[in-house]
C-alpha cells in the first residue's frame, strides 16, 4: 500500500489546553506548551528553530507535525490618519483585509473572521463578495501577529475588534478559540474588555455566546428601528426580527462594567430620521447598553450617503437627552477604503440596485 503524508496542522489552531494535551500525549511536560505559546505570539517567530529554550528534538517534532500559519502581505496601504490596511494572502491564495488603527499610545486592530460574508447587508461592501469560506482559528489570530510586526518599538496592539470581513458568530467555534488564545497570558494577554465581537444579529448565536459565558464585549449591528427598513438593509432580519434580536440581547449578562453596544449606521433619508432616534430610545428601554452611531462610509457604487454632521449631532442629542449613552464613531481609514463596511479585498464593489429612500 502506498504511504500518504498526513497534512501538517496549523499550530495556531490550538488553544493552550489543546497544545498541552498534545505535549503530554507526545511525552512532554505540560509546561512546554506555555513555552511554545510564548514564542508563537509575543515573539511571533517564523521558524521552530528560533525557540531557544526548547530542545532540538522537540523543535523537530513540532516541525514534523505543524506549520506556523504565516500570512503573506499582498498589499499594505496607509491612510492620512495613520491607519494601515493590510491585504493578507491565505495559503489557498484567497485574500482578507485587516486594519490597524492608531490611538494616542496604542493601536486597535480590526480583524476578519471569514473570506467574504454570507449575510448580504445592502450597505456593506464585503457583502458583495458573498461567503467564500470561514477562517481557521490560526488565520484569525495570525492577523494580530502579522500586524504586530508593523508596529514601531514600544507600541502595542491594545484592543482587537472582530469587525472586519465576515460575520464572527457565523464562524462561532473558531472565533471562540481565537478569543481564548488572545486572552491567554502566554498568548497576547489581552483582557476581555479589550476584545469586541460584532454581529449582524444571529439571535441563536447571541444566546449561545451568553450561555457559554464567552469573555468579550458584544456589539450588535441594529441599523434601523422598524422591521420594514431593517429587512431591506439586512436580510438576517427576515429570520430574526428586531423583537427577536432584542430578546436574545436581554439574555446576555450585564456586569458592572459591561454594556452591549448597539451599532447604528446613519444613512441619509433611510435611517437618520429624528423620529427614528426617538423610536430607538423606546426599543432599547430597560437594556444596559450604549449606542455607537456610525455615519455611513461610502464605497464605490453605493447608493447611500452620510447625513450632514449637524443632523448626526441632532440624532445623537435626542438619545443623550433621554438617558441613552450614545457615542459617535470617528471612522478611520476612509481614504483607503478601510473604514467600517468598506472592506472588499481591495476591489471596487459592483454597484447595487438603488434603494428607495424613506422619510
Amino acid at each position: 500500500m502506498p504511504e500518504f503524508a498526513v497534512p501538517m496542522e496549523n499550530i495556531k489552531d490550538y488553544t493552550l489546553a489543546a497544545l498541552t494535551e498534545w505535549m503530554t500525549g507526545h511525552g512532554e511536560k505540560p509546561f512546554r506548551a506555555r513555552q511554545v505559546f510564548g514564542w508563537l505570539y509575543p515573539r511571533g517567530i517564523t521558524g521552530f528553530q528560533e525557540m531557544t529554550n526548547v530542545s532540538k528534538a522537540l523543535q523537530a517534532e513540532l516541525a514534523a507535525h505543524f506549520h506556523l500559519g504565516g500570512l503573506a502581505t499582498a498589499s499594505r496601504r496607509q491612510s492620512s490618519d495613520g491607519s494601515v490596511k493590510f491585504a493578507f494572502r491565505l495559503a489557498d491564495a484567497r485574500q482578507i483585509e485587516t486594519v490597524l488603527m492608531p490611538n494616542n499610545t496604542h493601536y486597535t486592530l480590526c480583524v476578519s473572521t471569514q473570506v467574504g460574508c454570507a449575510m448580504g447587508c445592502d450597505f456593506c461592501a464585503t457583502a458583495r463578495m458573498g461567503l467564500e469560506r470561514n477562517l481557521g482559528t490560526g488565520e484569525i489570530v495570525q492577523q494580530a501577529v502579522e500586524a504586530g510586526r508593523a508596529l514601531e518599538p514600544g507600541k502595542r496592539i491594545r484592543n482587537i475588534v472582530f469587525m472586519g470581513m465576515g460575520e464572527p458568530l457565523h464562524n462561532y467555534d473558531n472565533l471562540v478559540r481565537a478569543l481564548e488564545i488572545l486572552q491567554e497570558d502566554n498568548g497576547f494577554g489581552l483582557s476581555a474588555r479589550r476584545l469586541t465581537v460584532s454581529t449582524c444579529g444571529l439571535a441563536p448565536a447571541i444566546r449561545r455566546f451568553a450561555r457559554d459565558g464567552i469573555r468579550a464585549n458584544l456589539a450588535v449591528s441594529l441599523n434601523a428601528v422598524t422591521d420594514a427598513v431593517r429587512t431591506r438593509l439586512m436580510p438576517v432580519n427576515k429570520r430574526w426580527n428586531i423583537a427577536a434580536l432584542l430578546d436574545a440581547c436581554r439574555e446576555v449578562p450585564a456586569g458592572n462594567r459591561y454594556r452591549i453596544t448597539f451599532e447604528y449606521v446613519l444613512m441619509e433619508g433611510v435611517t437618520d430620521g429624528l423620529a427614528d432616534a426617538r423610536q430607538l430610545v423606546r426599543l432599547l428601554h430597560g437594556l444596559k447598553c450604549k449606542v455607537n452611531l456610525i455615519p455611513f462610509n461610502a464605497y464605490p457604487g453605493s447608493p447611500y450617503r452620510a447625513p450632514p454632521p449637524a443632523h448626526v449631532r441632532a440624532f445623537q442629542q435626542i438619545l443623550l437627552d433621554r438617558g441613552v449613552l450614545a457615542t459617535l464613531r470617528i471612522s478611520k481609514g476612509q481614504d483607503i477604503q478601510a473604514a467600517c463596511g468598506q472592506l472588499i479585498r481591495g476591489q471596487q464593489a459592483p454597484p447595487p440596485e438603488p434603494m428607495a429612500r424613506t422619510g
